[in-house]
């Protein structure tokens, strides 16, 4: 089995290096927070002093991250240190530019490289069932899907450098609307005194069917599982959505695509936001916009 170095051991990664520890490969983990390396040494890994460190001797190197500019500044640490036609892989949600940086960093360096956001959740990386949009020219796929195997249930290979990020944030923008969309169905359907399973009897078995309605419906009883019946504990924070409409719309921009509902989701999540609801799941934008009804 391959040694895999882990750095970014948060509410995702860890989990993920939890089940690459389950799945026989040595795991050298790094994280700057002690709590998140005392679990990830508790899950079976062995914990490295830096991120350096964690990379010395690893076949492949997994980063879970929260902004381009953290992976751009761990890749420029850790790069240089792993072996010629060693693997890298950035699992974080990062805008494009960043991530064809890094795919450009780890080349100059002899070593394989992949973007692979990931869609799924913490309840996807716990139970091993992500799916990974893959960035990357094929001989780095080939030997990253073994790997993601580990970890999610999907693997799609999107394309070459920063594909997997331009699939993320399209697939994300997607949902933001779609879950206002869904929101907004409800919040009018309470007005017009119909039930909650009655709207969503009708609209799962019909035209309106989507992912936000029928797995992660934003209010409680139609699905159990959804974080509406558990007020609205992430799941997907709402600040997260904030982060993912901000890369759709800096990507549009630069690419000159014209994106006006992605642009209005992402104010009303920035408004949510800024409203103290960043914790809250993403779902919870229901009570905002059943707020706006008093402001029309």
């Amino acid at each position: 089995m391959a040694t895999i170095a882990f750095i970014g051991l948060g509410n995702m990664g860890g989990p993920m290096a939890a089940n690459l520890v389950k799945a026989g490969h040595k795991v050298i983990a790094f994280d700057l927070v002690e709590a998140s390396r005392s679990q990830a040494k508790a899950d079976g890994a062995a914990i490295a002093d830096s991120a350096a460190g964690a990379v010395k001797g690893a076949d492949i190197v997994v980063t879970m991250l929260p902004a381009g500019k953290h992976v751009l500044s761990v890749w420029n640490e850790v790069v240089p240190a792993m072996a010629k036609g060693a693997l890298i892989i950035d699992s974080s949600t990062i805008d494009v530019e960043s991530a064809r940086q890094a795919h450009a960093l780890a080349g100059k360096q002899g070593v394989l490289s992949i973007d692979a956001p990931v869609s799924g959740g913490t309840g996807g990386a716990k139970a091993a069932t992500l799916t990974f949009m893959c960035g990357g020219d094929d001989k780095a796929f080939a030997a990253a899907k073994p790997v993601l195997e580990k970890m999610g249930k999907k693997i799609v290979h999107c394309g070459g450098a920063g594909a997997g990020q331009a699939a993320k944030i399209c697939n994300n923008m997607i949902l933001g609307i779609s879950m206002i969309a869904v929101s907004e169905a409800f919040a009018l359907a309470e007005k017009l005194g119909l039930s909650h399973q009655a709207l969503f009897d009708v609209a799962s078995t019909s035209s309106g069917q989507c992912w936000s309605l029928t797995t992660y419906c934003p209010v409680p009883g139609p699905v159990p599982t959804s974080p509406a019946n558990n007020d609205y504990r992430p799941g997907f924070a709402s600040a997260l959505m904030v982060k993912d409409l901000t890369l759709a719309q800096d990507a549009a921009k630069a690419a000159g695509a014209a994106t006006p509902l992605g642009k209005h989701a992402q104010e009303i999540y920035q408004a949510f936001d800024a409203a103290g609801q960043g914790g809250v799941d993403f779902s919870g934008i229901i009570k905002h916009v059943r707020g706006l009804a008093g402001k029309a």
